[in-house]
């Protein structure tokens, strides 16, 4: 099986610095979720974006894939960029960063699970959006996701970033939107994970319903070293609510490790 083909960008941020990699969530674009974290973190580290297949700057997946497949794709990205690497990934983006700790621990320094989850939901239920998408698009998510994504207040506070957010969703490309949630269909690393020795922070939003602060627990707890933090006020998508709160952790682990 082809590899899926993973955009990701050139790292900004000090010659010499550790590189800091950062996925995206599910119906997203990394550079629009992770907008108002990057120049944060750039400055003390070199920090690099990974799209989804049909998402943002990626192509539309050529065909089926596993999140073990974007492990594998993501762990030749990390070689090119120079291992090891921090990694910071939200919900499918965190899915792919607990494989990575899996898969290819020895080429990260520390990683980073934003609200994310060792399983979500039931084969079932994404085989049915993964239909509802092919028959309907994208768009017809938008209302449903932002009352999951964001928490009360959010788009109000924010109303241009969760705006560009909702249209990302809009733009993501259907077929991979589908074959991303068949992915997540098969994702389950609730025993694969067990004591894994990446150092690993586990990061959940107050009011998220999608991967809530058990999850969150149950990641850290099973791994060897594991810590969970919470983001107050903050939903599915912490790093475009609350960027100040979710740099701050971020950088506090990081420099840890």
């Amino acid at each position: 099986m082809t590899l899926p083909d993973l955009a990701v960008t050139a790292p900004v941020g000090p010659d010499g610095a550790p590189i800091v990699l950062l996925g995206p969530s599910l119906g997203t674009a990394a550079a629009v979720l992770w907008e108002d974290v990057v120049p944060i973190l750039s400055q003390r580290y070199r920090v690099s974006l990974w799209d989804l297949p049909g998402h943002g700057a990626s192509k539309p997946a050529a065909g089926a894939f596993t999140t073990e497949d974007l492990a594998d794709a993501l762990a030749g990205i990390i070689r090119e960029l120079g291992a090891p690497v921090y990694y910071a990934g939200v919900s499918l983006g965190g899915a792919a960063g607990q494989q990575l700790v899996v898969r290819h621990g020895d080429l990260l320094r520390a990683a980073a699970i934003v609200c994310s989850s060792p399983r979500f939901g039931t084969p079932e239920m994404w085989a049915e959006r993964a239909a509802r998408i092919r028959a309907q698009g994208t768009p017809v998510l938008v209302s449903q996701q932002a009352e999951r994504w964001f928490a009360p207040g959010s788009i109000a506070a924010r109303p241009v970033i969760t705006g560009r957010l909702l249209h990302n969703l809009s733009d993501a490309d259907d077929e991979s939107y589908a074959l991303c949630c068949e992915a997540l269909a098969a994702f389950d690393v609730r025993e694969a994970l067990r004591g894994k020795t990446t150092p690993v922070l586990a990061m959940y939003g107050e009011h998220d319903p999608v991967s809530p602060r058990a999850d969150a627990e149950l990641i850290a707890a099973t791994v060897a070293d594991g810590r969970v933090v919470g983001i107050a006020n903050a939903s599915h998508l912490a790093p475009a609510e609350k960027p100040d709160e979710v740099a701050t952790e971020l950088i506090r682990f990081f420099e840890e490790h």
